[in-house]
Protein backbone atom coordinates (compact mmCIF):
# COMPACT_ATOMS: atom_id res chain seq x y z
CA UNK A 1 0.00 0.00 0.00
CA UNK A 2 2.85 2.33 0.65
CA UNK A 3 4.88 1.74 -2.38
CA UNK A 4 1.59 2.03 -4.27
CA UNK A 5 0.98 5.58 -2.56
CA UNK A 6 3.85 6.69 -3.26
CA UNK A 7 3.91 6.13 -6.92
CA UNK A 8 0.57 8.20 -6.86
CA UNK A 9 1.78 10.82 -5.31
CA UNK A 10 4.98 11.48 -7.69
CA UNK A 11 2.73 11.02 -10.48
CA UNK A 12 1.00 13.73 -9.25
CA UNK A 13 3.78 15.97 -8.37
CA UNK A 14 4.83 14.83 -12.33
CA UNK A 15 1.94 16.01 -13.59
CA UNK A 16 1.64 19.37 -11.86
CA UNK A 17 5.07 20.50 -12.82
CA UNK A 18 3.89 19.73 -16.73
CA UNK A 19 0.81 21.09 -16.57
CA UNK A 20 1.97 24.96 -16.88
CA UNK A 21 4.30 24.36 -20.09
CA UNK A 22 0.45 22.96 -21.55
CA UNK A 23 -0.55 26.17 -20.38
CA UNK A 24 1.89 28.30 -22.06
CA UNK A 25 0.89 26.39 -25.64
CA UNK A 26 -2.84 26.23 -25.60
CA UNK A 27 -2.50 25.09 -29.48
CA UNK A 28 -1.01 21.54 -28.48
CA UNK A 29 -3.82 20.50 -26.18
CA UNK A 30 -6.71 21.89 -28.70
CA UNK A 31 -8.68 18.98 -29.93
CA UNK A 32 -11.31 19.77 -32.50
CA UNK A 33 -14.05 17.17 -33.49
CA UNK A 34 -12.70 16.88 -37.25
CA UNK A 35 -9.82 18.44 -39.20
CA UNK A 36 -10.36 21.98 -40.69
CA UNK A 37 -11.18 21.96 -43.91
CA UNK A 38 -8.82 23.21 -46.98
CA UNK A 39 -9.09 27.04 -47.03
CA UNK A 40 -11.55 27.68 -49.91
CA UNK A 41 -12.30 31.48 -51.50
CA UNK A 42 -16.26 31.99 -50.15
CA UNK A 43 -16.23 29.29 -47.68
CA UNK A 44 -15.35 25.46 -47.26
CA UNK A 45 -18.68 24.28 -47.72
CA UNK A 46 -18.12 25.13 -51.57
CA UNK A 47 -15.45 23.36 -51.83
CA UNK A 48 -17.35 20.20 -51.25
CA UNK A 49 -18.09 17.91 -54.39
CA UNK A 50 -22.25 17.74 -54.59
CA UNK A 51 -25.41 19.63 -54.12
CA UNK A 52 -24.67 22.13 -50.90
CA UNK A 53 -28.18 23.76 -49.56
CA UNK A 54 -29.25 24.59 -45.95
CA UNK A 55 -32.98 24.62 -45.84
CA UNK A 56 -35.09 25.43 -43.55
CA UNK A 57 -38.87 24.57 -42.54
CA UNK A 58 -41.25 25.41 -45.60
CA UNK A 59 -38.33 25.65 -48.42
CA UNK A 60 -38.62 24.66 -51.67
CA UNK A 61 -37.16 21.63 -53.15
CA UNK A 62 -34.39 22.17 -55.41
CA UNK A 63 -35.23 21.57 -59.28
CA UNK A 64 -34.26 17.46 -59.50
CA UNK A 65 -33.35 17.39 -63.42
CA UNK A 66 -30.15 19.53 -63.84
CA UNK A 67 -27.73 18.09 -65.64
CA UNK A 68 -25.17 21.13 -65.22
CA UNK A 69 -21.87 19.97 -64.47
CA UNK A 70 -21.01 23.10 -61.84
CA UNK A 71 -23.76 25.63 -61.12
CA UNK A 72 -24.44 28.43 -58.04
CA UNK A 73 -27.10 30.43 -57.05
CA UNK A 74 -26.26 33.88 -55.44
CA UNK A 75 -27.99 36.86 -54.14
CA UNK A 76 -25.95 40.10 -55.90
CA UNK A 77 -26.46 42.40 -52.78
CA UNK A 78 -25.75 40.41 -49.78
CA UNK A 79 -23.49 37.80 -51.89
CA UNK A 80 -25.25 34.73 -50.05
CA UNK A 81 -24.62 31.75 -51.71
CA UNK A 82 -28.35 29.70 -51.67
CA UNK A 83 -26.97 26.70 -52.94
CA UNK A 84 -24.30 25.45 -55.43
CA UNK A 85 -22.83 22.25 -56.85
CA UNK A 86 -19.12 21.54 -57.87
CA UNK A 87 -18.85 25.49 -58.09
CA UNK A 88 -15.16 26.25 -58.17
CA UNK A 89 -14.95 23.36 -60.70
CA UNK A 90 -12.09 24.61 -63.25
CA UNK A 91 -14.07 24.28 -66.80
CA UNK A 92 -13.50 26.24 -70.20
CA UNK A 93 -15.76 29.47 -69.90
CA UNK A 94 -16.38 30.40 -73.55
CA UNK A 95 -18.07 33.94 -74.36
CA UNK A 96 -18.84 34.19 -70.68
CA UNK A 97 -15.10 35.33 -69.77
CA UNK A 98 -16.36 38.67 -72.26
CA UNK A 99 -18.00 39.37 -68.85
CA UNK A 100 -14.30 39.36 -67.49
CA UNK A 101 -13.56 41.20 -70.39
CA UNK A 102 -16.11 43.99 -70.28
CA UNK A 103 -15.27 44.56 -65.95
CA UNK A 104 -11.88 45.31 -67.29
CA UNK A 105 -11.69 47.59 -70.09
CA UNK A 106 -15.27 49.00 -70.29
CA UNK A 107 -14.94 52.09 -67.40
CA UNK A 108 -11.26 52.93 -69.68
CA UNK A 109 -13.14 54.62 -72.67
CA UNK A 110 -15.89 57.18 -73.04
CA UNK A 111 -18.74 55.58 -74.91
CA UNK A 112 -19.18 58.34 -77.27
CA UNK A 113 -15.56 57.88 -78.48
CA UNK A 114 -15.11 57.35 -82.11
CA UNK A 115 -12.34 54.86 -83.41
CA UNK A 116 -11.15 53.90 -86.80
CA UNK A 117 -10.33 50.30 -87.02
CA UNK A 118 -6.78 49.16 -88.45
CA UNK A 119 -6.86 45.93 -90.59
CA UNK A 120 -4.65 44.20 -88.17
CA UNK A 121 -7.02 44.92 -85.41
CA UNK A 122 -9.18 42.14 -86.76
CA UNK A 123 -6.80 39.94 -87.89
CA UNK A 124 -5.65 37.00 -85.61
CA UNK A 125 -9.23 36.15 -84.51
CA UNK A 126 -9.79 32.10 -84.14
CA UNK A 127 -11.65 30.18 -87.48
CA UNK A 128 -15.52 29.91 -86.41
CA UNK A 129 -15.85 33.01 -84.34
CA UNK A 130 -18.67 34.75 -83.43
CA UNK A 131 -18.69 38.08 -85.42
CA UNK A 132 -20.69 41.26 -85.35
CA UNK A 133 -19.49 42.21 -89.21
CA UNK A 134 -16.57 45.47 -88.19
CA UNK A 135 -14.73 46.45 -91.72
CA UNK A 136 -11.64 47.76 -91.44
CA UNK A 137 -10.96 51.73 -91.88
CA UNK A 138 -14.52 52.67 -91.20
CA UNK A 139 -14.99 54.41 -88.10
CA UNK A 140 -16.83 53.23 -85.08
CA UNK A 141 -17.97 54.83 -81.69
CA UNK A 142 -17.35 52.89 -78.75
CA UNK A 143 -20.92 52.22 -77.91
CA UNK A 144 -21.03 50.37 -80.76
CA UNK A 145 -18.30 47.95 -80.03
CA UNK A 146 -19.82 47.07 -77.20
CA UNK A 147 -22.86 46.01 -78.06
CA UNK A 148 -21.42 44.50 -80.78
CA UNK A 149 -19.72 42.33 -77.83
CA UNK A 150 -22.67 41.99 -75.35
CA UNK A 151 -25.40 41.34 -78.44
CA UNK A 152 -23.21 39.19 -80.66
CA UNK A 153 -20.85 38.10 -78.74
CA UNK A 154 -18.61 39.49 -81.85
CA UNK A 155 -14.64 38.55 -81.26
CA UNK A 156 -13.83 41.20 -83.98
CA UNK A 157 -15.04 43.53 -81.77
CA UNK A 158 -13.51 42.44 -78.49
CA UNK A 159 -10.10 42.45 -80.84
CA UNK A 160 -10.53 45.84 -81.65
CA UNK A 161 -11.25 47.00 -78.32
CA UNK A 162 -8.49 45.19 -77.03
CA UNK A 163 -6.00 46.93 -79.17
CA UNK A 164 -7.20 50.49 -78.07
CA UNK A 165 -6.35 48.79 -74.76
CA UNK A 166 -2.69 48.53 -76.25
CA UNK A 167 -3.19 45.37 -77.67
CA UNK A 168 -4.29 41.55 -76.91
CA UNK A 169 -1.65 40.52 -74.61
CA UNK A 170 -1.79 43.34 -72.12
CA UNK A 171 -5.39 43.16 -72.03
CA UNK A 172 -5.26 39.67 -71.11
CA UNK A 173 -2.47 40.46 -68.59
CA UNK A 174 -4.98 43.34 -67.06
CA UNK A 175 -7.86 40.57 -67.15
CA UNK A 176 -5.63 38.00 -65.32
CA UNK A 177 -5.15 40.75 -62.90
CA UNK A 178 -8.62 42.35 -62.37
CA UNK A 179 -10.06 38.24 -61.95
CA UNK A 180 -7.02 38.28 -58.73
CA UNK A 181 -8.64 41.19 -57.56
CA UNK A 182 -11.53 39.73 -57.44
CA UNK A 183 -10.45 36.73 -55.79
CA UNK A 184 -11.47 34.66 -58.79
CA UNK A 185 -8.97 31.94 -57.95
CA UNK A 186 -9.85 29.09 -60.42
CA UNK A 187 -9.82 31.88 -63.74
CA UNK A 188 -6.64 31.60 -66.10
CA UNK A 189 -7.45 33.83 -68.91
CA UNK A 190 -5.17 33.00 -72.26
CA UNK A 191 -7.56 34.91 -74.82
CA UNK A 192 -9.96 37.97 -74.02
CA UNK A 193 -12.94 36.80 -75.91
CA UNK A 194 -13.48 33.62 -74.59
CA UNK A 195 -11.89 31.56 -77.55
CA UNK A 196 -11.42 28.42 -77.07
CA UNK A 197 -7.45 27.96 -75.65
CA UNK A 198 -5.72 25.24 -73.83
CA UNK A 199 -5.28 26.37 -70.21
CA UNK A 200 -8.16 28.71 -70.49
CA UNK A 201 -10.40 27.46 -67.75
CA UNK A 202 -13.14 29.31 -65.06
CA UNK A 203 -15.78 28.50 -62.79
CA UNK A 204 -19.63 28.88 -62.21
CA UNK A 205 -18.51 30.57 -58.45
CA UNK A 206 -15.46 32.88 -60.82
CA UNK A 207 -18.19 33.97 -63.48
CA UNK A 208 -20.54 35.05 -60.82
CA UNK A 209 -18.08 37.26 -58.92
CA UNK A 210 -17.27 38.69 -62.69
CA UNK A 211 -21.05 39.19 -63.26
CA UNK A 212 -21.58 40.53 -59.84
CA UNK A 213 -19.01 43.34 -60.25
CA UNK A 214 -20.04 43.88 -63.94
CA UNK A 215 -23.81 44.95 -62.77
CA UNK A 216 -22.08 48.02 -60.56
CA UNK A 217 -21.30 49.53 -64.08
CA UNK A 218 -24.48 51.09 -65.10
CA UNK A 219 -23.06 51.10 -68.93
CA UNK A 220 -22.20 47.23 -68.49
CA UNK A 221 -26.16 46.98 -67.04
CA UNK A 222 -27.26 48.59 -70.28
CA UNK A 223 -25.42 46.59 -72.45
CA UNK A 224 -26.44 43.12 -71.38
CA UNK A 225 -30.08 44.54 -71.24
CA UNK A 226 -30.02 45.10 -74.52
CA UNK A 227 -32.53 42.84 -76.38
CA UNK A 228 -31.46 44.79 -80.06
CA UNK A 229 -29.99 47.54 -82.22
CA UNK A 230 -28.68 48.90 -85.37
CA UNK A 231 -25.19 48.23 -86.18
CA UNK A 232 -23.29 51.02 -88.31
CA UNK A 233 -22.12 49.12 -91.49
CA UNK A 234 -20.47 49.48 -94.99
CA UNK A 235 -20.36 52.73 -97.08
CA UNK A 236 -22.54 52.34 -100.60
CA UNK A 237 -20.19 52.58 -103.13
CA UNK A 238 -22.90 54.24 -105.20
CA UNK A 239 -24.66 57.17 -103.11
CA UNK A 240 -21.31 57.42 -100.55
CA UNK A 241 -23.84 56.92 -98.13
CA UNK A 242 -22.79 54.81 -94.37
CA UNK A 243 -25.58 52.00 -93.72
CA UNK A 244 -26.79 49.65 -90.58
CA UNK A 245 -27.85 46.51 -89.87
CA UNK A 246 -29.71 44.83 -86.92
CA UNK A 247 -28.32 42.78 -84.29
CA UNK A 248 -29.77 40.94 -81.59
CA UNK A 249 -28.94 39.84 -78.45
CA UNK A 250 -28.36 36.06 -78.36
CA UNK A 251 -28.97 35.32 -74.92
CA UNK A 252 -32.58 33.61 -75.34
CA UNK A 253 -33.98 34.17 -71.75
CA UNK A 254 -33.79 38.31 -72.03
CA UNK A 255 -36.98 39.26 -72.68
CA UNK A 256 -38.65 35.92 -72.08
CA UNK A 257 -38.15 35.32 -68.31
CA UNK A 258 -39.59 37.49 -65.78
CA UNK A 259 -37.12 40.57 -64.47
CA UNK A 260 -34.37 39.32 -65.96
CA UNK A 261 -31.10 41.87 -66.12
CA UNK A 262 -29.35 39.57 -68.97
CA UNK A 263 -25.40 39.05 -68.65
CA UNK A 264 -24.20 36.41 -70.68
CA UNK A 265 -24.24 33.30 -72.64
CA UNK A 266 -21.53 31.47 -74.72
CA UNK A 267 -20.72 28.30 -76.42
CA UNK A 268 -18.23 26.47 -77.63
CA UNK A 269 -17.03 23.02 -78.51
CA UNK A 270 -14.96 22.22 -75.84
CA UNK A 271 -16.66 24.71 -73.16
CA UNK A 272 -20.40 23.26 -74.46
CA UNK A 273 -23.02 25.94 -73.34
CA UNK A 274 -22.24 28.12 -70.35
CA UNK A 275 -24.67 31.17 -69.03
CA UNK A 276 -24.55 33.40 -65.93
CA UNK A 277 -27.86 35.09 -65.54
CA UNK A 278 -29.35 37.95 -63.53
CA UNK A 279 -32.92 38.73 -62.45
CA UNK A 280 -34.89 40.95 -60.02
CA UNK A 281 -37.63 40.47 -58.19
CA UNK A 282 -39.41 42.46 -55.55
CA UNK A 283 -36.47 44.29 -54.80
CA UNK A 284 -34.08 41.13 -54.73
CA UNK A 285 -31.62 40.45 -57.74
CA UNK A 286 -30.26 37.41 -57.80
CA UNK A 287 -27.55 35.55 -60.01
CA UNK A 288 -27.06 32.19 -61.81
CA UNK A 289 -24.60 30.56 -63.14
CA UNK A 290 -24.81 27.42 -65.13
CA UNK A 291 -21.94 25.82 -66.80
CA UNK A 292 -22.10 22.65 -69.40
CA UNK A 293 -25.56 20.95 -69.28
CA UNK A 294 -26.55 18.46 -71.50
CA UNK A 295 -27.78 20.25 -74.55
CA UNK A 296 -27.37 24.23 -75.43
CA UNK A 297 -31.18 24.69 -74.48
CA UNK A 298 -30.89 23.44 -71.50
CA UNK A 299 -28.37 25.86 -70.37
CA UNK A 300 -31.42 28.35 -70.42
CA UNK A 301 -33.68 26.07 -68.88
CA UNK A 302 -31.97 25.22 -65.76
CA UNK A 303 -30.56 29.34 -65.46
CA UNK A 304 -34.57 29.67 -65.60
CA UNK A 305 -35.36 26.36 -63.00
CA UNK A 306 -32.67 28.01 -60.61
CA UNK A 307 -34.00 30.90 -60.81
CA UNK A 308 -37.49 30.20 -59.98
CA UNK A 309 -35.99 27.95 -56.99
CA UNK A 310 -33.93 30.75 -55.47
CA UNK A 311 -36.52 33.69 -55.54
CA UNK A 312 -38.73 31.00 -53.83
CA UNK A 313 -36.20 29.91 -51.49
CA UNK A 314 -35.08 33.29 -50.29
CA UNK A 315 -34.86 33.63 -46.42
CA UNK A 316 -36.15 29.99 -46.12
CA UNK A 317 -32.38 28.48 -46.91
CA UNK A 318 -29.46 29.17 -44.58
CA UNK A 319 -26.34 30.85 -46.90
CA UNK A 320 -23.86 27.83 -47.82
CA UNK A 321 -21.01 30.38 -48.90
CA UNK A 322 -20.22 33.94 -49.83
CA UNK A 323 -19.71 35.96 -52.86
CA UNK A 324 -15.76 37.32 -51.97
CA UNK A 325 -15.50 40.90 -52.05
CA UNK A 326 -12.87 42.67 -54.14
CA UNK A 327 -9.13 42.69 -52.61
CA UNK A 328 -7.99 46.34 -51.51
CA UNK A 329 -5.77 47.97 -54.02
CA UNK A 330 -1.92 45.90 -53.35
CA UNK A 331 -3.02 43.31 -51.84
CA UNK A 332 -1.02 40.36 -53.03
CA UNK A 333 -3.48 37.47 -51.65
CA UNK A 334 -7.08 36.50 -51.40
CA UNK A 335 -8.71 36.45 -48.64
CA UNK A 336 -12.21 35.37 -47.05
CA UNK A 337 -15.21 36.99 -47.28
CA UNK A 338 -15.86 38.99 -43.97
CA UNK A 339 -17.86 37.09 -41.79
CA UNK A 340 -17.12 34.23 -43.42
CA UNK A 341 -16.32 31.94 -40.59
CA UNK A 342 -15.34 28.17 -42.78
CA UNK A 343 -11.76 28.86 -43.92
CA UNK A 344 -8.65 30.38 -43.60
CA UNK A 345 -7.54 33.04 -46.41
CA UNK A 346 -6.45 30.99 -49.65
CA UNK A 347 -3.07 31.11 -51.24
CA UNK A 348 -2.01 28.89 -53.77
CA UNK A 349 -1.38 26.71 -52.91
CA UNK A 350 -4.19 25.66 -50.52
CA UNK A 351 -3.27 25.85 -47.06
CA UNK A 352 -2.96 21.96 -45.62
CA UNK A 353 -3.50 21.54 -41.68
CA UNK A 354 -0.44 20.01 -41.20
CA UNK A 355 1.32 23.25 -43.05
CA UNK A 356 3.14 25.81 -40.37
CA UNK A 357 0.73 28.14 -41.05
CA UNK A 358 -2.20 26.39 -40.48
CA UNK A 359 -0.75 24.88 -37.46
CA UNK A 360 -0.29 28.23 -36.40
CA UNK A 361 -3.12 29.04 -37.30
CA UNK A 362 -4.93 26.66 -35.10
CA UNK A 363 -3.09 27.70 -31.88
CA UNK A 364 -4.05 31.31 -32.64
CA UNK A 365 -7.38 29.81 -32.65
CA UNK A 366 -7.40 27.92 -29.54
CA UNK A 367 -5.77 31.05 -27.97
CA UNK A 368 -8.34 32.96 -28.65
CA UNK A 369 -11.10 30.56 -27.62
CA UNK A 370 -13.00 30.17 -29.61
CA UNK A 371 -14.13 26.96 -28.64
CA UNK A 372 -11.30 24.16 -30.04
CA UNK A 373 -9.97 24.02 -26.12
CA UNK A 374 -12.68 22.71 -24.72
CA UNK A 375 -11.27 22.82 -21.50
CA UNK A 376 -10.04 26.42 -21.23
CA UNK A 377 -7.27 28.16 -19.64
CA UNK A 378 -9.50 28.72 -16.34
CA UNK A 379 -9.60 24.66 -15.98
CA UNK A 380 -6.41 24.37 -16.14
CA UNK A 381 -5.98 26.23 -13.67
CA UNK A 382 -8.05 24.79 -11.27
CA UNK A 383 -6.42 20.88 -12.56
CA UNK A 384 -3.23 22.89 -11.59
CA UNK A 385 -4.31 23.64 -8.05
CA UNK A 386 -5.91 20.71 -6.89
CA UNK A 387 -2.93 18.38 -8.23
CA UNK A 388 -0.97 20.64 -5.78
CA UNK A 389 -2.69 19.91 -2.87
CA UNK A 390 -3.37 16.43 -3.74
CA UNK A 391 0.30 15.58 -4.62
CA UNK A 392 1.00 17.75 -0.90
CA UNK A 393 -1.55 15.91 0.77
CA UNK A 394 -0.04 12.07 -0.34
CA UNK A 395 3.66 12.83 0.29
CA UNK A 396 2.45 14.35 4.09
CA UNK A 397 0.92 10.72 4.43
CA UNK A 398 4.07 9.07 3.26
CA UNK A 399 6.34 11.10 5.83
CA UNK A 400 3.90 10.12 8.53
CA UNK A 401 3.55 6.20 7.41
CA UNK A 402 7.21 5.72 6.65
CA UNK A 403 8.38 7.69 10.26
Amino acid sequence: MTARLRKLAHRLVAATAVLPALLAAPGAVAAPSEPAPSAVVGGGRLGQSGVQVSPSAGAPALPGDLTGQSWIVSDAATGDVLAAYNPHLRLPPASTLKILFADTVLPKFDRNAVHKVADEEIQGIGPGSSLVGIKENLEYRVEDLWRGVFLSSGNDAVHVLAHMNGGVQRTVAEMQARADALQARDTTVISPDGYDMDGQLSSAYDLTLFARAGLRNPDFRTYCATRSAMFPGAVDRNTGQRGSFGIANTDRLLGKYPGLIGVKNGTTTNAGSTFVGAAERNGRTLLVTVMHPASYQKVYDETAELLDWGFSAAGKVQPVGRLADDLPAGDAEPTAPAGEASGLPEPPPHLSPSTPAASAASAASAASGDGTDWIGVGGWLAVVAVGAVVGAWALTVLRRRTV
